[in-house]
């Protein structure tokens, strides 16, 4: 675990804490299960625009940003 980015550990350890359990081994399944629940968060919130025009050019920016953060994240879980 110790090569996930402080960003992909904390949503880890966000997971992991609401268990009894907590260990420090690189638990594959879990990750895996936590990419998949964000990949799906980030489509609820952050969904792909169908078209650049359909919201401000600002307000688009914003939002691949903050897709493409989470996405990637959720990218660092899956290896």
């Amino acid at each position: 675990m110790a090569d996930l980015s402080p960003a992909a550990q904390a949503v880890f350890w966000a997971f992991n804490s609401e268990f009894d359990w907590i260990e420090d081994g690189v638990p594959g399944p879990q990750f895996k299960a936590i990419a998949a629940a964000l990949r799906a968060a980030v489509d609820q919130v952050v969904p792909e625009f169908s078209t650049p025009w359909n919201s401000t050019f600002t307000h688009m920016i914003s939002a691949r940003d903050i897709r493409a953060k989470l996405l990637a994240i959720a990218d660092e879980l899956d290896k």
